[in-house]
């Protein structure tokens, strides 16, 4: 048999770009240390700055700061001024690697990719036996990286943009209704919502025990202890309390049993209630799916999403690219007839469901 041909110039793209992919990792190391040491925070707003200035700044010593620097111009993080040899973070860098309140901070979701290398032997066993892995299972880092990122996009989306394309969810927040996050994690997002609307009542449940306890400390910082209580309980036993909007944020396709979590909910809705669902953006069909934020999706999927489903049992394992064609079979089989997208980001698909 004849050896296939190779196009050498294919081949060195895509050296080329898995050298690049292997930069972006070794990058991800340096963001999160820029992070914990405080780095880019002494940089914002400062102009150009030597990296003896830096060092002084940041209370670290200066031959490792100027290797960092030279790491963070060589990836377009920083700007290096050859002439002055200072190093700039820009305004616009500075809202995505040094406001911890911007809507794009990213600096935590590092935690959640150093987890994943953490927690590999779990997931090349999975593959190997079939079975699953919880997400208390993973490492804590994960929890953390997830709900430090998820908690930003939220504040600059949920209030502002998202409970506004719910019909007439506003008004009923305003006056006073009771809401139920199912799978809550650190309870950001029922928090944002109670400092919002202060006459409703808000009910977060995780099976995470540390996630829960996070949750309630998380309470007590934002003072709306009144308005929020944290519980333990699963999607499909927590208090039936007949809440006029129930939540699920980035959480169905985790679930091993996602149209029980449905039906459960269905019975814990008021008359009138509303379902509001947030889910990884994706379209229906995998070659529509073919996009850097996708194989990112795709990646947490399988590592995490994908195995805590088959943790719980798997009996429809979605992932986190289902889209919304199954996301909709899943109401429509736990007896919902109203299916709405209301709004969608590049990262996240809105829906409005009612009976």
């Amino acid at each position: 048999m004849n050896a296939p041909s190779l196009s050498h110039t294919k081949l060195e793209a895509f050296v080329m770009r898995a050298v690049n992919d292997l930069s972006s990792s070794y990058g991800g190391v340096m963001v999160s240390i820029g992070n914990k040491l405080g780095l880019y925070k002494c940089m914002a707003k400062a102009g150009p700055l030597s990296a003896s200035e830096v060092a002084a700044r940041s209370n670290c010593t200066e031959r490792y700061v100027r290797e960092w620097l030279n790491s963070q111009a060589a990836g377009g993080y920083l700007d290096y001024h050859a002439i002055s040899d200072t190093y700039e973070l820009s305004p616009e860098h500075a809202l995505v690697l040094a406001d911890e309140n911007s809507p794009v901070f990213i600096p935590h979701a590092w935690n959640a990719a150093a987890s994943l290398w953490f927690d590999e032997d779990k997931t090349i066993n999975a593959f190997q036996t079939g079975k699953g892995v919880a997400w208390g299972e993973h490492d804590a880092r994960l929890h953390c990286g997830v709900a430090a990122f998820y908690r930003n996009g939220y504040r600059g989306s949920l209030v502002a943009q998202w409970l506004p394309t719910l019909n007439g969810i506003v008004e009923k927040l305003q006056a006073g209704i009771r809401v139920a996050d199912i799978g809550c994690g650190h309870g950001h997002s029922s928090i944002l919502m109670a400092q919002a609307f202060p006459k409703s009542q808000f009910f977060g449940y995780d099976a995470h025990p540390a996630s829960i306890e996070q949750a309630q400390k998380n309470a007590r910082t934002a003072d709306v202890e009144g308005q929020v209580s944290f519980d333990i309980a699963t999607a499909v036993n927590y208090p039936d309390q007949q809440y006029q909007l129930i939540c699920f944020f980035d959480c169905l396709h985790d679930m091993g049993d996602p149209i029980a979590a449905v039906q459960y909910a269905a019975k814990t809705l008021a008359p009138g209630g509303t379902i509001m669902l947030v889910e990884p953006f994706a379209k229906d069909h995998l070659e529509e799916n073919l996009s850097p934020i996708s194989r990112l999706y795709y990646a947490g999927s399988t590592t995490i999403c994908c195995a805590h489903a088959i943790s719980e049992g798997g009996k429809m394992v979605l992932g986190a690219q289902a889209g919304e064609a199954r996301l909709a079979e899943v109401f429509r089989k736990a007896g919902f007839t109203h299916f709405r997208r209301a709004t969608e980001t590049p990262f996240n698909l809105i829906f409005e469901i009612r009976r």
